[in-house]
Parts: structure tokens; sequence; C-alpha cells
């Protein structure tokens, strides 16, 4: 027989002589009197009542030695069969990974561990699979991920990159809600797949008899708040977008989304600062690079002639001079686009502290509010928190006058090539934003083209 398959009968075998005892193998509530963390930060004095998981175990003879975990912590056991006589025959049938529960008086051995001198023991539950293997953890990446119970019970770090993450978004709402920004929950089933350029999951409403699309972000209902009235609001929330996956990329993710009315982009940066900052210091974060504040703001085209000694704005042919700098792009793009991909191929790779990248030409993002004293530049900032982590923070201005006809030209024509992979997601929403042009810009020949190419490429031409 496989070492394996001795193994679970081996624990079955104990599971079928604890029942013989009148143990119930699958227990209740444990009333416990400390988490084990709490039990070790008394030092050694006082009595506990702890349970967990067994997670080592040395038999020498009479005695025993338990390791013993809950989410909090580990502690020591120390059992005596003199002690607990027939308590220690039950306590035999234990294996790695049963659940118990322990009390007595704390002690400190020789080496000055805390541990715990059973005096009362409760058999909890009986664990029927092994535990994976002790000295080198869970290392499968495939296993690690899609098994997550297993990574988070053999693997120390990823226990603590949970906590921590739970300590984060406590600590993120204890700031915001200090500044007066009101937490909210918008739909996550949704008539338009909106707020993002996205390919969204599509989902069937029985009731309704129609087709809605899980969120890609919660961008339009967050405004809408605004509009009634709610000044400062935020959403943590979860966003699924059908696309590419990978470990560093999953198609459902978590995003915080913060909007304020009667601030600029400068007040989002100054807030993601502060946030970071706070995190840094009041959870004693160790990060792998310097997040000292305030952060290194910078301009596009600054960055840009910092890394290539050239001044891309004011450059007559750019095509040419990214192409000696060995930058390959795909498709008919503008020279600002050419630019935008020498600075994501070149620049940002090298940015290794936190920075601000500011002033980003309008063309490429035609949703964002222009400067007043300079309309080509846009009243954004992506931030970038260290190499290879690529934008973490996008701080923006709204635009929220009436959008001009090339404004919205460049809108679809940014959303013509998204629309072709996907048409169908976009039928709803091209008669939606084809009447609310039709409201309010005024037509003019440019328009007219990009938005015909818009409904033909999302099969909507015959009812243009």
């Amino acid at each position: 027989m496989e070492p394996v398959k001795d193994f679970l009968l081996e624990r079955r075998n104990k599971l079928e002589a604890l029942k013989k005892l009148g143990i119930e193998p699958f227990g209740r509530k444990y009333a416990r009197t400390h988490l084990i963390a709490e039990a070790v930060g008394l030092g050694g004095e006082g009595v506990v009542k702890v349970c967990g998981r067994i997670m080592g175990l040395r038999g020498h003879g009479k005695t025993a030695f338990v390791d013993l975990r809950d989410h909090s912590g580990r502690i020591q056991v120390y059992f005596r069969k003199d002690e607990l006589k027939e308590l220690f025959d039950i306590f035999e049938l234990c294996d790695l990974g049963d659940f118990i529960g322990v009390e007595g008086p704390l002690f400190k051995t020789r080496t000055g561990e805390v541990s715990v001198h059973v005096q009362g023991f409760t058999f909890l539950t009986k664990a029927l699979q092994p535990l994976p293997e002790k000295w080198h953890g869970l290392k499968d990446v495939e296993t690690r991920y899609r098994q997550r119970y297993l990574d988070l019970l053999s693997n120390e770090e990823a226990r603590e990159v949970f906590l921590l993450r739970s300590a984060v978004t406590r600590k993120i709402r204890e700031v915001l809600g200090g500044k007066g920004y009101l937490e909210v929950e918008t739909p996550m089933m949704q008539a338009m797949a909106g707020g993002a350029v996205a390919k969204p999951f599509i989902t069937h409403h029985e009731a309704l008899d129609t087709d809605l699309y899980l969120r890609i972000a919660p961008e339009l209902f967050l405004k809408r708040l605004l509009v009634g009235g709610l000044d400062r609001v935020y959403e943590m929330n979860r966003n699924f977008r059908n696309e590419g996956i990978s470990r560093r990329h999953n198609p459902e993710f978590t995003m915080l989304e913060v909007y304020a009315a009667y601030e600029d982009y400068q007040t989002m940066m100054n807030l993601t600062e502060e946030l970071v900052d706070t995190l840094v210091r009041d959870l004693a974060i160790k990060p792998k690079s310097d997040l000292t504040t305030p952060w290194r703001r910078v301009a596009f085209f600054d960055a840009l002639k910092e890394e290539t000694n050239i001044d891309f704005r004011n450059c007559k042919d750019v095509a040419g001079e990214v192409k000696k700098l060995g930058v390959e792009w795909q498709g008919n793009l503008s020279g600002i686009e050419i630019a935008n991909e020498a600075f994501e191929s070149l620049v940002q790779p090298k940015l290794i502290k936190p920075t601000f990248v500011i002033d980003y030409p309008a063309e490429i993002c035609p949703l964002t509010k222009c400067r007043k004293d300079d309309p080509a530049i846009a009243e954004l900032a992506r931030e970038v928190i260290a190499r290879g982590t690529g934008t973490i923070v996008i701080a923006y201005e709204e635009p929220t006058d009436q959008p001009s006809d090339k404004g919205m030209a460049r809108f679809l024509e940014q959303l013509g090539s998204e629309i072709t992979v996907w048409p169908r997601q976009f039928s709803r929403a091209g008669f939606l934003i084809r009447d609310l042009v039709q409201q309010v810009v005024p037509y003019s020949d440019i328009l007219e083209r990009v938005l015909k190419d818009w409904l033909q490429a999302a099969g909507l031409e015959q009812n243009a």
C-alpha cells in the first residue's frame, strides 16, 4: 500500500478509536479565555484556556510537547501522562493537523519560551488529511494559488499578507472617515459596462429576462453620488474584467476609488501621500522602497527630456527620434502617442522611488479636464510606487463642462479599437452614447465621421 494511503487509513482508525472512547471527533464550541498571541504576551504568568491546530508534535515517552497555533500565533504546550492519566490516552490519538483545546498555567522553559502546562485537555476535531510537508512548506505555485487554504496553512508569509491586508483596509477606512469621506456601495451588476475600457463578464437576470454586466469600475455611480450632494465618497470595490490572467493580473480584483467635490488632482496626490505615510508608520510596514513623503512630482515631457535629452513637445519628427532610441510601436499612432510609447519603455521602468508623473498631454487623456493656462496639458497625475510596479494611483480632474466635438470624437476614437473586438457588450451602450452625443454636442464633420465609424464597428449602423 502506498505511504499516503497508509497515513489516511491510520487517521481513520484513530477516528474510530475516538468514537469508541465516547469522544466526539468533530467537536463544538470551545470557550477559550485568550488568543494564543495574548497568552504568549502574558510572559509565563497566569492560567489560560487556548485552542488551535497541532502544527508540531514531539513525544518523549510519558511526556509530549505540542506546537499549537491559531490565527494570532503559536505557543508550546506541555503534556504529562502522570498528570493527565486517561486524557493522555486520548491525546495519543492526535495527529498533526488536529484541533485541540488545552487549559493550564503558563510557564517559561529553560530557553525562555512561554508554554502551557496542560491540566485540562479537550479534543475538538480530527484531521483526516495529512498536512503539507513540514519543513519546506507548500512550494508548488499552482497549488498555492488554487488551494489558498493550504498556502495559508503551510506558509507563515502568506498568513502575514492576509493579516496585513486586513489591517491596511481598516486603516484606510480610518483615515478617509476622519477626513469626512463617506464609504458607499455601488451596484455590481449593471445594465451598461461603464467607467473604464475593459471587456466585461456577462450574466443574465432571470426575473427581468435581460443581460447584465459585472462591474468593470464603480466610477459612474460614484459620480452620481456627487451629483446627489454627497461631496466626498469612496468605495473599496470588487471589479471584474474578462481579460488576461497571470500571477500579477486577476480578472477579479479590488480597487479603491475616491471622489471629492470642490477639490483638484493636487488634493488627491496629497491624500495618496498621507494614506501611504500613515499605513507605513502606524502598521510598522517595512517597504522595499523609500516611501518618505513628499514624493517627487515631475511633468511628463520633463521626465522624457531627462532620459532622452529630447524636447518631445516641440519635436518636429517624433517618430524618427523615437526610432533612434530603439523603441518600437504598432499601429498608426500620433506623435504624442508615440512619445507616450517612449515614456512607458524608457522612463517608467527607471522610476525607482515613488513619483507622481503630472501634466500629461491632453490628447491621450480625453476624459480629463485641461489646464486653464495650457489646454494641451491635462490635469492628471499617475503615481508609480517603485520599479516594476507600474501605475498604482491615477489622480485627475473630471471635465464638468459641455464636451466639445473634438473631445467627444477623441473619446470615440479611443473606444473604436475595443468595440471591434467585442461589439456585443457595446450594443446597448452604443445607443445611449449616440443619444447623448446628439443632445449635448453640436455636430461637425469630424464628429459625424467618427460617430458613424463607431456605430458601424458596434453593429449599429442600421439604427444610426
